[in-house]
C-alpha cells in the first residue's frame, strides 16, 4: 500500500505540474532546429566498465562527434547537457532541453550484460514490455542515487517497481510517433550502414526521457561487456561510425518534419510481449483537387495519440472542438472535427497547428474505416 501511494503521488505531481497534450513549443529566437545531445553518466558516475572500457568517456566522445557534424549546418543549433567529464542530474538534463525549447533530445549510452549479448538498440519512453527492458531502464535510472536530494527530486519513485513507471509515460505520449521515427532511423543506419546487430526499437521507462517535452530517444550503442564490441566502440573508428549514423538519422528526421508538416507519423506499438516496437507508417501525402468530396468519405485531423483515455473536452485540447476519441489496439487517437470537404479539413488542420499541435495530420475514413488520404484524393482526381 505504501508503494501504491508513492506511485500515485508521483503520477499526480506530474499531472499537476505538466498539462497533458498541451506543451506549447515556441521556437527559440534564432529560429534554428535545436538538438540537445546528452552523454550518459559522467564525473563520479562512470557508467558501466565492461572489459575496462568506460561508458562515460565513450558516450561523451560519440556525442561530441555527433555535435561537430550537426554544427556544420548553419540552421542547426546544438546544446550539450555535458561537454566534459562532469556529473549532471537526470532532471537537470531534461531541464536543459526544455528551457532550450529543443526539437530533439538524444541521449547516448553503452550497454552491459552478463552474457555475450551484443548489438545496438534505441529506446523511446514507455512501459516495460518485458523483464529485459525493465532491467536496462533500472540500470540507467539507478543514477538518481548518486544525486543530492534525490528523495525530493524523485519523490515516490522506486526503481524496483514497474508500477512506478506508469506515471512517467503520460507526458511523452504526444511525441511517441516522432520519437519512434527517429529511433527507427538510427537503428536502420546502425544495421544497414555499419552492419551492427540490430536489437530493435524498444520502449522502457527511462527517467531522463520522461523529463523532456519533445521527441526523445536513448541510444544504447553497443555492449562494452562483449569484448569485440567494446573494443570497436572504444576505437576512434567505432565512435566516428556511431556518431555519423546518429547525425544522419537526425538530418533525416529534420528533413521529414520540414517537408511533411502535418503528415502522418502514425506508428503503432504492437508487440508488447517481446518489448519490440513494431513500425507501421501510413502514407497520407497528396494534393487537393478541384473536387474535394467523395461519396462515403469523411476527413478528420488527428492531433494526439497515447495510451491514456483523456476526456474529449475542449479545455483538454487547447479549445479545439469537437474532439473525438477512438481506440486502436492499445493506443487512443484524438481527432479534431469531421467534415466531407478536403479544403475544409485542411483549414482545420492549420487551426490545430496554430494551437500548438505542430505534427497534426489529416486522416480519411470511408464508411467508418480508415483509408489513405492519398488514395481518396487520387480517386477524386481520376
Amino acid at each position: 500500500m505504501k508503494r501504491f501511494f508513492g506511485v500515485l503521488f508521483l503520477g499526480m505531481s506530474l499531472l499537476i505540474t505538466q498539462p497533458i497534450f498541451s506543451f506549447e513549443k515556441n521556437k527559440p529566437n534564432d529560429g534554428k532546429f535545436t538538438v540537445v545531445l546528452d552523454a550518459g553518466h559522467g564525473g563520479h558516475d562512470p557508467g558501466n566498465l565492461g572489459n575496462g572500457f568506460k561508458e562515460k568517456d565513450i558516450a561523451l566522445k560519440i556525442v561530441l562527434k555527433v555535435g561537430a557534424i550537426l554544427e556544420k549546418h548553419p540552421d542547426i543549433k546544438v546544446i550539450y547537457t555535458r561537454d566534459d567529464d562532469s556529473f549532471v542530474d537526470l532532471y537537470v538534463r531534461g531541464k536543459i532541453a526544455n528551457e532550450a525549447k529543443a526539437d530533439l533530445f538524444v541521449s547516448v549510452h553503452c550497454n552491459s550484460h552478463g552474457s555475450s549479448a551484443h548489438g545496438t538498440e534505441t529506446f523511446v519512453l514507455g512501459l516495460h514490455a518485458n523483464k529485459r527492458n525493465f532491467e536496462v531502464a533500472k540500470k540507467e535510472n539507478s543514477v538518481i542515487y548518486l544525486e543530492d536530494n534525490y528523495e525530493v527530486n524523485y519523490a515516490g519513485y522506486d526503481i524496483n517497481s514497474p508500477e512506478s513507471f506508469i506515471g512517467l509515460t503520460i507526458m511523452q505520449e504526444e511525441f511517441l510517433d516522432q520519437s519512434v521515427f527517429l529511433a527507427k532511423s538510427i537503428q536502420d543506419n546502425f544495421t544497414d550502414k555499419l552492419k551492427r546487430v540490430d536489437r530493435g526499437v524498444k520502449q522502457a521507462g527511462f527517467i531522463v526521457l520522461h523529463q523532456t517535452f519533445m521527441p526523445s530517444v536513448l541510444v544504447e550503442t553497443g555492449f562494452l561487456t562483449y569484448k569485440p564490441e567494446g573494443s570497436y566502440l572504444n576505437s576512434n573508428k567505432g565512435k566516428s561510425d556511431m556518431a555519423t549514423s546518429i547525425a544522419d538519422a537526425i538530418f533525416k528526421y529534420k528533413k521529414h518534419v520540414e517537408e511533411n508538416i502535418g503528415d502522418d507519423f502514425s506508428f503503432e506499438v504492437k508487440d508488447h510481449s517481446s518489448g519490440q516496437v513494431a513500425i507501421e507508417q501510413t502514407d497520407v501525402s497528396g494534393n487537393s483537387s478541384d473536387v474535394v468530396t467523395a461519396e462515403g468519405v469523411t476527413f478528420r485531423v488527428q492531433i494526439a495519440a497515447g495510451s491514456s483515455a483523456i476526456e474529449t473536452k475542449a479545455y483538454n485540447f487547447k479549445g479545439l472542438s469537437p474532439i473525438s476519441r477512438e481506440k486502436e489496439g492499445s493506443i487512443y487517437r484524438y481527432y479534431y472535427g469531421e467534415v466531407t470537404n478536403y479544403d475544409d479539413i485542411k483549414r482545420m488542420q492549420q487551426e490545430a497547428i496554430s494551437k500548438g499541435y505542430k505534427s497534426s495530420f489529416v486522416v480519411a475514413f470511408k464508411n467508418g474505416e480508415k483509408v489513405k488520404v492519398k488514395s481518396v484524393l487520387n480517386s477524386i482526381s481520376n
